[in-house]
């Protein structure tokens, strides 16, 4: 890998346009005393979510789950890929620093899933954790909203599946244990790289890659279901990477995989090509023609059933490759179905009999 520059702590160092508004402030680029190397990042800021629910539905062909909770809204682990940045824009924030530093935090979330769970209209089924942003930021640490979820999930032996980049997940180790007794969860750790210097510019405030490593051997060995989740696979940046991150993680525990294609959806593709310009000028044309061979020509292509693939011979190559480092580690390519069977309700104020 080429030497990256120094890392700034963020993944994006910009506030591109929101796509919603009509208005966007910039300095001035003629400025004399404007120095952009000396130009402040902003501290993280959480800001109360007063949200009424707690559960989102999907209904995309190309995930395997109807709803998702998610505690945060922006994500202070400053991934810049990150598909999700673009959903800021609908708060009126920006996709680049804002996602990062403008947290929204749904410190209700607990008692509203315990509501919705204990509806009559609730149908058990699978609750998809970090649909979009990870729950189990930096900030979990200190609120532990996501770790009062689960007690909630395991409360009424709803299912649950999480993905993240957080060590921290082991944290709740308990948890997810007494979930598992019941088949209602699995765990899949996401790892981009095994390099560390390229993890601290790609994805500078996430878990190092030997901290999510010890955290699948942990989970694994309590007994939880835990995979690997290679995502997102960027050509001619980490898509060499595959067999060996695929090998790392069999070796920690993990038992199944998956894998997603970058996604560069709206103001994630200048942010993304900005990051090239500043990390690796010498590989961004050939990593943006590829992506492009990926997706049809386009920097992006959001249709259903190839957008987490990709298409064409390079996505074919990718698909291989994983298929291969699978077979070759012993590891399985889907994880373990997960129960409704125990799920049990209680309504407010009702007495335990179980």
């Amino acid at each position: 890998m080429s030497e990256p520059k120094p890392a700034a702590h963020r993944g994006a160092i910009s506030q591109p346009a929101n796509r919603f508004s009509a208005t966007h402030r910039e300095r001035d680029p003629d400025a004399e005393d404007l120095d952009p190397a000396e130009e402040p990042l902003p501290r993280t800021q959480f800001i109360t979510d007063h949200t009424q629910s707690i559960l989102t539905t999907n209904d995309s062909p190309d995930i395997g789950f109807t709803y998702s909770l998610n505690p945060y809204r922006g994500c202070e682990h400053g991934c810049i890929y990150c598909y999700a940045r673009p959903f800021h824009e609908y708060l009126g924030f920006s996709a680049g620093l804002d996602f990062e530093s403008k947290i929204m935090v749904k410190a209700d979330a607990p008692e509203l899933l315990r509501r919705e769970l204990g509806s009559a209209k609730w149908k058990p089924q699978c609750i998809a954790m970090s649909g979009v942003t990870d729950c189990y930021q930096p900030v979990e640490r200190k609120l532990r909203i996501t770790r009062q979820c689960l007690e909630v999930l395991a409360e009424f032996r709803n299912p649950v599946g999480i993905v993240t980049k957080n060590a921290l997940v082991a944290r709740d180790v308990d948890v997810l244990a007494e979930l598992a007794r019941h088949q209602c969860v699995l765990v899949m750790i996401s790892l981009t790289t095994l390099d560390p210097e390229l993890r601290t510019i790609l994805e500078p405030r996430t878990s190092p890659p030997l901290a999510r490593l010890a955290a699948i051997r942990k989970l694994s060995a309590a007994g939880i279901p835990v995979g690997v989740l290679t995502a997102p696979i960027i050509p001619a940046i980490n898509d060499h990477e595959i067999p060996e991150l695929i090998r790392a993680a069999a070796d920690a525990g993990a038992t199944f995989a998956g894998r997603v294609v970058l996604r560069l959806p709206h103001a994630v593709a200048p942010l993304f090509e900005d990051w090239l310009t500043r990390h690796f000028p010498d590989r961004k044309e050939k990593v943006l023609a590829q992506v492009r061979a990926l997706r049809g020509g386009k920097i992006n292509d959001a249709r259903f059933g190839s957008r987490m693939t990709g298409e064409g011979l390079f996505a074919e190559q990718i698909s291989q490759l994983f298929r291969v480092a699978c077979q070759r580690a012993g590891i399985a390519g889907a994880g373990p179905e997960l129960s409704t069977a125990h799920f049990r309700r209680r309504q407010p104020g009702q007495a335990e009999f179980w």
